[in-house]
């Protein structure tokens, strides 16, 4: 297995060219004449009609390196420039970076496991605790409140087991859930909202090349087979679009593969739980939650065990160096006291305290090229 070399972290470029970034500069330029050059950081040229395409797990250089399985998004690719996806690289907070047009350190959904402050327990956003009101959690207007709230009608286009979870409720407020089971019938419902009115934001998400990535790797024949499959589906929405309307493609985080040598068990190094209370994050993208008056011992150790294979730093050196971007005051005790993000492709596993569903071959989170990069493609309909 390839490995990862290890690079200087890749702090996302917020207010520049991150998915709220490119969330915010949608929203201007469906509100008229591009929107002003504040919001519309990307300068998108102004339009009528809109799908953005979101493809779960496929970063810019997967796609760049699979060009023959993919031709028509490579073709896309060709004058296209990749965006940071934000921190962690992980599908929570990047679908609240979409759905919000903020910062993570603004929406607050700062990872796939983050403590709540008021409960001391780990909030998972993939599976939403009961006692955890997802609008309360993430209370920030989202972009679909505004373009309805601006006469867009707005649509998310997806599977129905998403409609009404709490991840949706937290970042999709203000669209109207179309579901659709199968590629196929995702581009059908695209398709068919962009048609229905004359100013449209209709959003699509895909979770398979994600869940490819997972269970059998990238590059695996599945996840190729996989990236195939989601080409001509962004063919044929392309193919379909009302004249004058925008098809956009981008991604949630990109991927690495993580080999079994490369899996640190924190669970068999005793010191790397001394002091610690609660151990967030995902693998590659740790929140580590110390003891009251520990933190400090805690980031020590965690930076003597863990050496080059991870950036190791503590809550307030991550914000500083923009890891999270501009940080509101209420969400900063959601992130970490120690943050480590892996370098590499190691990953920082804790079988102990989480489990899976499938074999975790593909991983991501961290801030290395190969999962901060991820498209933004573009095909305008003449």
């Amino acid at each position: 297995m390839s490995r990862e070399p290890r690079t200087s972290p890749i702090v996302p470029a917020y207010g520049e060219l991150t998915l709220s970034d490119l969330a915010t500069s949608l929203l201007a330029s469906l509100s008229g004449a591009g929107g002003s050059a504040d919001a519309n950081a990307l300068g998108l040229p102004a339009v009528r009609r809109a799908c953005l395409l979101v493809v779960d797990g496929m970063g810019w250089e997967q796609l760049r390196a699979h060009q023959a399985a993919a031709p028509f998004l490579s073709e896309l690719a060709f004058n296209s420039r990749p965006l940071t996806c934000g921190f962690p690289s992980t599908t929570v907070t990047s679908l609240a970076s979409i759905g919000t047009g903020l910062p993570p350190g603004e929406h607050g959904m700062l990872g796939y496991q983050v403590a709540n402050p008021d409960t001391g327990k780990l909030v998972n956003g993939l599976r939403w605790p009961e006692d955890v009101d997802p609008v309360t959690w993430q209370a920030k207007p989202t972009i679909y409140d505004r373009a309805a709230a601006d006469g867009i009608a707005v649509s998310q286009v997806g599977r129905g087991l998403y409609e009404s979870t709490g991840l949706s409720r937290a970042t999709l407020r203000g669209a109207a859930y179309r579901r659709a089971g199968f590629l196929g019938a995702l581009a059908a419902e695209a398709i068919s909202a962009l048609h229905d009115t004359e100013r449209a934001l209709v959003s699509v998400y895909t979770p398979d090349i994600d869940a490819a990535g997972h269970q059998y790797g990238v590059s695996s024949a599945a996840w190729t087979y996989q990236l195939a499959h989601v080409d001509k589906l962004a063919e044929q929405i392309a193919a379909s679009l009302p004249l004058g309307a925008v098809l956009y493609v981008t991604a949630d985080h990109g991927m690495v593969n993580v080999g079994v040598e490369d899996r640190i068990d924190v669970d068999a190094i005793p010191s790397l739980w001394e002091g610690v209370a609660l151990l967030g994050g995902e693998p590659r993208a740790r929140h580590v939650y110390a003891r009251p008056g520990a933190a400090a011992d805690v980031l020590a150790a965690w930076r003597e065990v863990l050496g080059d294979r991870a950036w190791v730093t503590s809550r307030d050196e991550a914000i500083k160096d923009g890891w999270f971007g501009p940080v509101d005051e209420s969400m900063r005790a959601r992130i970490g006291d120690v943050v480590a993000a892996a370098t590499g492709n190691w990953a920082m596993m804790s079988p102990g305290t989480e489990s899976h569903d499938m074999p975790m071959i593909g991983m991501h989170g961290s801030l290395t090229q190969a999962e901060q990069l991820v498209p933004l493609l573009a095909f305008l309909s003449r």
